[in-house]
């Protein structure tokens, strides 16, 4: 899969440190949340999907950790951040062994199918340390 990023080459140099520091400190969180937790979700307040992730795990007995950043209309630059980081459009984001799953719809479909058992039981030594 290739994803539309522009190279660096086509930025100035004196965008770039803007460019790479533009709301770092959420994107260094959730990275650091990746590498600590088997399964990260990341959501904001009010919407139903992040939510209804974490019932979905829940019942599965899958353990998660939970992040969330704001509401419709607090945060929003903040979570742009991350959406263009991940190239993910919407919340939750969804994440199992520091690899994006997608969001409910995708994590149900691993739940519903067996497969984040598989993905969960090829964990690093690490990460199945977590609880």
């Amino acid at each position: 899969m290739s994803r539309h990023v522009l190279d660096e080459t086509k930025i100035h140099p004196a965008a770039r440190t803007k460019v790479a520091n533009h709301q770092r400190d959420i994107v260094e969180e959730v990275q650091k949340a990746t590498q600590d937790n088997r399964v990260v979700i990341v959501g904001m307040a009010v919407n139903v999907f992040p939510k209804k992730a974490r019932k979905l795990l829940d019942a599965a007995g899958i353990a998660y950790k939970y992040l969330e950043y704001g509401s419709y209309l607090g945060e929003w630059r903040r979570r742009n951040a991350l959406k263009m980081w991940t190239g993910w459009p919407t919340f939750p984001m969804v994440f199992v062994n520091e690899t994006l799953v997608g969001g409910y719809e995708e994590t149900k479909k691993l739940v519903d199918s067996g497969e984040i058992k598989s993905l969960l039981s090829n964990a690093t030594p690490a990460l199945n340390a977590q609880p």
